[in-house]
């Protein structure tokens, strides 16, 4: 089973920081209002960061390594999160030009 430490940001752009084994059901969970009492007063929420986890006890470690982090932590964070995923986009797209 794959566990995996998200963070959102919520409508009021506060961050909110969870584990899952289902990021899209949960995601879809915290917009429907059913999953977090922070989240349901702040929707919409988008997910701006997420890493894999290999086991439960190692994702709640991590969630609770993440919500220790201050707002400017986080914000870096989801940056360098975001960069990433552009740069591996990026790759992806001048691989499949080279074939």
């Amino acid at each position: 089973m794959n566990f995996f430490v998200y963070l959102l940001q919520c409508k009021d752009s506060s961050y909110y920081c969870g584990w899952t084994n289902n990021i899209e059901k949960r995601i879809k969970a915290h917009n429907a209002g059913t999953a977090s009492k922070y989240t349901n007063s702040r929707r919409p929420v988008k997910l701006v960061y997420f890493e894999k986890a290999k086991n439960l006890p190692s994702a709640l470690q991590r969630e609770f390594q993440i919500k220790q982090l201050t707002r400017k932590q986080k914000e870096i964070l989801v940056n360098k999160f975001r960069k990433s995923i552009f740069r591996e986009r990026d790759l992806n797209r001048t691989v499949q030009c080279k074939l």
